[in-house]
């Protein structure tokens, strides 16, 4: 959905994504809008000049005559940065997601690489070191991607939480979303959490998109982080300021990856890391905070020995 400036007049423009179209299709009356989300993709605010030499009314005049985008139906390249209302007037920060690497069995990204590599059979996890990749096949063998949430700035105390500096911004719920084609989410206790009593799983849309919701009553995956000043910092984090939660994940490769190279030669590519050759597949995990907004992006690539 799109607001679209008409000379005055504000337009609304709006279209189903794909499973929208497919809800409405079934002509059984369960397509119902009972939720919808505001974003602003198309604004960049470092555009703001609070010192324009024409004065204050040019401040965000840059900002005002951005386009905005039209709608458009493929909702992976959609809503990547949410609206959050609030309250509060006076607050003057926001909650960010941040990647914790390192401690507490906490993967870190391969040197060099920025970004998670993820074996996808025994033989490329016998090569490559634990320390710098996650066994995607003996998943039980492997440690844990660790997403904190956070207020990130030096400006408040790091040792309180987020609920002592403002209620609102406590986040209930997390979605992680990845490609269902190459993984499958597991908590870091080893469990899928695509089927069975440990299922997390929402839906899976039509590119192949797997949405997992957990909230933050769920221990599978979301660990409260704890204050350091009544606990003596108990979890390593890379936030600067007041904590919140933690997403705590491990990954799975389908079977398709551990047994062919199909899909590496179609969708992926070739490379050679420490002078051994291998197949590889860029991917990402996507972590939002349903609550708050707030999202980042999981950078995976996925490797195989040729």
């Amino acid at each position: 959905m799109a607001f679209l400036d008409n000379s005055g007049d504000i337009i609304l423009d709006a279209v189903l994504t794909d499973t929208g179209r497919l809800r409405l299709a079934k002509g059984d009356g369960s397509f119902k809008i009972t939720q919808f989300a505001f974003g602003d993709d198309e604004i960049n605010y470092s555009l703001y000049d609070k010192n324009h030499p024409s004065g204050s009314a040019y401040y965000d005049l840059d900002i005002l005559q951005s386009p905005v985008f039209e709608a458009f139906t493929n909702n992976a390249s959609s809503m990547k940065s949410l609206l959050l209302s609030n309250p509060n007037s006076q607050l003057l920060y926001l909650p960010s997601l941040v990647l914790t690497q390192g401690a507490e069995a906490v993967q870190t990204f391969y040197p060099n690489y920025n970004t998670f590599f993820v074996t996808a059979d025994t033989t490329t996890a016998g090569i490559f070191s634990t320390t710098d990749s996650l066994n995607g096949v003996e998943v039980g063998n492997s440690n844990s991607i660790a997403v904190d949430q956070g207020i990130n700035t030096t400006e408040l105390a790091n040792t309180s939480l987020v609920s002592e500096f403002e209620g609102s911004l406590v986040e209930t719920q997390f979605i992680l979303e990845l490609n269902n084609n190459l993984l499958t989410l597991c908590d870091a206790n080893n469990n899928s959490l695509n089927s069975g009593v440990n299922s997390r799983l929402s839906f899976i849309d039509d590119d192949g998109i797997a949405s997992y919701s957990v909230t933050t009553d769920d221990t599978l995956v979301v660990i409260p982080l704890k204050s350091r000043k009544t606990d003596g910092d108990p979890e390593t984090t890379s936030l600067l300021g007041p904590r919140d939660k933690r997403v705590k994940f491990k990954l799975k490769v389908k079977t398709d990856l551990q047994a062919s190279t199909y899909l590496f030669t179609t969708y992926g590519g070739t490379d050679t890391v420490n002078s051994i050759a291998i197949y590889y597949i860029d991917t990402f995990v996507k972590v939002k905070g349903a609550t708050t907004g707030t999202s980042i992006t999981v950078p995976i690539r996925i490797i195989k020995k040729q």
